[in-house]
C-alpha cells in the first residue's frame, strides 16, 4: 500500500503541514530518498503603519466583516437590507402564517404563566417595601424586542441574577423601607446607565470584552449566584420578617439562625417545602419526557393560584402567614422625569448601572449560548432569505445593542412549547398587560412563600455540576477559576465574585500562559520526515548532533527572556547526557516557530542574545518555519543578516537534511 509522509514537522503535535508550507508525497516502496523542494522562506510585502493599523482595527472591531451583505448591492438592496438589519420584523412577517401563530400563541401563553409568579418576586427582590409588580418588564420590552429582536426563542423579562445584584446595591445606598422615593429613582437612574452601557459597548463594538470571562467563571459565578439567590428566599420560605440586607452566606446564615426561634413561621415553611417539591417534581418530569415540558411550565401559575385560594379559605394570614397584601393595580406611568441628572446619586446610580449591564450581559450572553447550543436544545440559527446565518445572530455586538435579555428557563420553555417567531413575546406581552390591569388584585393572599419556592425551583438549573466536573478533569487551573467565581459570590458578593473570576483568576491564568509559554523538544518519526515532541511520542528518536526545540507562542517583552532561558536550559540538559552517555555533541540547534504566531522587538532582542550564547558553545542556530508577521520582523531588524539567509529554512526537515550528517538520518 502507498504511504503518505509529511515533508515537515511543523505542528503542534499533530498534522498540519497545509499550513508550514510542507508538501506531501507518496512513497509506493516504503522508502524515501532525500531530496529538496527548492522553496525557500518568503518575505511578505511590507506594510505601512497604517495599512498594519487599519488591519488591527478590522480584525478587533469588524472581524465578523458586518458589511459584506451590502457588498455589490443596488442602492435600494442596501436600503432594504438596513431596514431589515433594524427591524427584523419586516423579514420574518412577510412569509408568517395560521401555522406559526398557533404555535407562538401556545408558547406566548405558556411563558407568561410561568413569567407572570417569577416577576412578582423579582419585584421584591429589587424593590422590598413596593407592592408593584415588576412584570411590567414583561409587557414594553417584549413589544420592542419583537420588531427589533434577531431570535424567536429569546423569552425577554427580568432575570434573577441581575435582579438580586440590583437590588443588593441599591439597598447599599439608601434605604427601601425609609426613603422609598429616593431608592426608585436611584433604581431608574441605575437601570437606565445599565441599558446604555450595553448599547455604547455594541454601537462601539466591544462584544469581545465579555470574552474576557472564561467559560469555566461563568459556571462558578452563575452556580454562586444561584445559592445567594436560593439563600436570599430563605426570608419569604420561613417567614422570617427581619432579614439581613446582606447577601453573603455567612450573614444570611446568621440572620436564618438568629431568628430560629421567634422568627420562623412553620405554616410558612409547610406551604413553601409543599410547593417546591411539587415544582421540582414536575421539573424532573419535564427533564425525563421533554413532551411533558408543560408540566414544568404551567406548575408555577398552579402553584401561585392554589396557594393562593388555600390561604385565602384556611385565612391562613391571620396566622402569621405573610402574604403580597396590597397590589397595585394598573401599568406604571414613564419614569423618565424620575432619572438623577445631577447630584450625587447620579453617580451612585452610574457606577450601579455599569456594574448591573456588565453582569446582565455575562448572564444573558451565557443564556443565549446555551439556547443556542445547548445539549438539550437544537443549534437552531435564524434563517433569512431561505439560507442558514450561522453563527450571525450569536455576535455579543449585535446581542448587545437589541438587548437579547432573558431568563433561560423562561427562553427553554419558550421553544419547547412551540415557537415559531417573536410573536410568543407580544402574546406573553398581551396576557401580562391583562394581568396588570384586570387580574392582580386576585393575587391579594398569595404567600410569599409560594414565590420563594418558584425562584428556588428556577435558580437550581443554574448550579452546572456535570459541567463542573468536566472542567475539574479537563484543566485543572480552569476549575480554579470555577471556584473562585463560586465562593467569591457565595461569601462576598456578586460583583466580587465577578471580579475574582475575571482579575484574580482569568487573566492570572493568561499572564501565567503569556509568560511561561510551552516548549517541546522534537525528535524524528522513524522512516518519516515527520519530527514530534518527544514526550508525547517515545519513538521520536533524536537526531545526532542536532537539537530541535519548538516554541508554542508568540514571542513578547512578557516570556522572551524565559524563552530564551528555556532553550538555553534545553540546551544544557542535552549537554549533559551527551557527556553521561559519550555522545557526539550538538553543532546544531534548530528552533521550530511555526507556532509564533508574532515576536517583538524584545524577542528579537533574545533572539540575538541566544545567537551569542550559541556561539560560544560553536553551536550554529537555524530557524525553521517562520510565519509571515515574524519573518517580516526578523528581516527588519536585520536580524536575518545576522544570522544568514541560509539558516532560515521552510521546514525543520530541510534543516535537518542540510546539516545532520547522513548517517544520522533514519529516513
Amino acid at each position: 500500500m502507498p504511504r503518505t509522509v509529511s515533508d515537515g514537522g511543523e505542528d503542534f503535535d499533530g498534522d498540519v503541514s497545509s499550513q508550514t508550507g510542507s508538501h506531501r508525497y507518496t512513497d509506493s516502496n516504503s522508502t524515501h530518498h532525500h531530496h529538496h523542494h527548492g522553496y525557500k522562506v518568503g518575505f511578505p510585502p511590507a506594510k505601512g503603519l497604517l495599512a498594519e493599523f487599519a488591519d488591527g482595527v478590522k480584525e478587533t472591531f469588524f472581524a465578523d466583516d458586518p458589511l459584506r451583505e451590502y457588498k455589490d448591492q443596488p442602492r435600494s438592496k442596501k436600503l432594504w437590507l438596513s431596514l431589515v438589519h433594524l427591524f427584523p420584523v419586516l423579514d420574518w412577517a412577510r412569509s408568517y402564517s395560521f401555522g406559526k401563530c398557533k404555535g407562538d400563541f401556545v408558547a406566548g401563553l405558556t411563558i407568561a404563566s410561568l413569567c407572570i409568579p417569577q416577576g412578582h418576586r423579582l419585584c421584591q427582590a429589587c424593590f422590598p417595601a413596593s407592592t408593584c409588580w415588576t412584570v411590567d418588564s414583561s409587557f414594553v420590552p417584549p413589544l420592542v424586542y419583537a420588531m427589533m429582536g434577531s431570535s424567536r426563542d429569546i423569552a425577554i423579562g427580568p432575570v434573577a441574577v441581575v435582579s438580586l445584584l440590583l437590588g443588593t446595591l441599591l439597598q447599599e445606598e439608601i434605604d427601601p423601607v425609609k426613603n422609598p422615593y429616593e431608592y426608585s429613582r436611584l433604581a431608574f437612574t441605575a437601570t437606565f446607565f445599565a441599558g446604555i452601557t450595553q448599547a455604547m459597548l455594541g454601537f462601539f463594538r466591544l462584544g469581545f470584552t465579555i470574552e474576557f470571562l472564561s467559560h469555566a467563571a461563568i459556571v462558578g459565578f452563575m452556580a454562586g449566584a444561584a445559592v445567594t439567590i436560593a439563600l436570599q428566599q430563605l426570608k419569604g420560605f420561613l417567614g422570617i420578617k427581619k432579614f439581613t440586607k446582606k447577601s453573603d452566606i455567612i450573614s444570611v446564615m446568621e440572620s436564618v439562625w438568629g431568628n430560629v426561634h421567634h422568627g420562623w413561621n412553620y405554616q410558612t415553611i409547610l406551604i413553601g417545602a409543599s410547593f417546591l417539591a411539587f415544582l421540582l417534581t414536575t421539573k424532573y418530569i419535564a427533564k425525563k419526557n421533554k413532551k411533558l415540558f408543560w408540566v414544568s411550565a404551567i406548575a408555577p401559575l398552579i402553584s401561585v393560584v392554589i396557594s393562593t385560594f388555600c390561604v385565602f379559605i384556611t385565612h391562613a394570614d391571620k396566622q402569621g402567614v405573610a402574604i403580597v397584601k396590597d397590589i397595585k393595580q394598573g401599568i406604571n406611568p414613564p419614569s423618565f422625569h424620575l432619572i438623577y441628572w445631577s447630584g450625587p446619586y447620579l453617580a451612585k446610580g452610574f457606577r450601579i448601572g455599569v456594574v448591573a449591564g456588565m453582569v446582565a450581559l455575562t448572564v444573558s450572553n451565557r443564556n443565549w449560548k446555551n439556547i443556542c447550543c445547548h445539549e438539550g436544545l437544537p443549534n437552531r440559527w435564524e434563517q433569512r432569505n431561505g439560507s442558514s446565518r450561522n453563527h450571525e445572530h450569536c455576535w455579543l455586538n449585535d446581542f448587545m445593542l437589541r438587548g437579547h435579555r432573558g431568563s433561560f428557563s423562561r427562553s427553554a420553555v419558550n421553544y419547547m412549547a412551540g415557537c415559531k417567531t417573536a410573536v410568543s413575546n407580544v402574546v406573553m406581552a398581551i396576557v401580562v398587560m391583562l394581568t396588570l390591569l384586570l387580574i392582580t388584585p386576585l393575587f391579594k393572599y398569595t404567600p410569599n412563600a409560594i414565590l420563594a419556592s418558584i425562584i428556588i425551583n428556577a435558580v437550581v438549573s443554574l448550579v452546572d455540576y456535570e459541567t463542573a466536573y468536566l472542567i475539574w478533569k479537563v484543566d485543572k487551573m480552569d476549575f480554579v477559576a470555577l471556584l473562585g467565581a463560586f465562593f467569591g459570590v457565595v461569601f462576598a458578593s456578586v460583583e466580587y465574585g465577578l471580579l475574582i473570576a475575571v482579575v484574580a483568576i482569568s487573566l492570572g491564568k493568561i499572564l501565567l500562559q503569556v509568560t511561561r509559554p510551552r516548549t517541546a523538544l522534537l525528535g524524528n518519526l522513524p522512516r518519516t520526515t515527520i519530527y514530534r515532541n518527544v514526550e508525547q511520542y517515545p519513538e521520536a528518536t533524536k537526531v545526532p548532533g542536532v537539537m530541535i526545540v519548538r516554541v508554542d507562542s508568540a514571542i513578547y517583552f512578557t516570556n522572551s527572556n524565559y524563552v530564551k532561558e528555556r532553550i538555553l536550559r534545553w540546551l544544557r540538559d542535552e549537554e549533559e547526557q551527551q557527556q553521561e552517555q559519550k555522545l557526539s555533541k550538538t553543532e546544531f540547534l534548530i528552533v521550530e516557530l511555526s507556532p509564533v504566531t508574532d515576536i517583538d522587538t524584545s524577542g528579537i532582542h533574545a533572539l540575538e542574545e541566544l545567537l551569542k550564547a550559541l556561539e560560544k558553545r560553536k553551536i550554529q542556530l537555524i530557524l525553521a518555519n517562520p510565519g509571515p508577521a515574524v519573518i517580516q520582523k526578523l528581516r527588519s531588524a536585520k536580524f536575518t543578516d545576522l544570522i544568514g539567509d541560509d539558516k532560515i529554512f521552510l521546514s525543520v526537515s530541510d534543516a535537518v537534511k542540510k546539516f545532520a550528517p547522513k548517517s544520522a538520518l533514519n529516513v
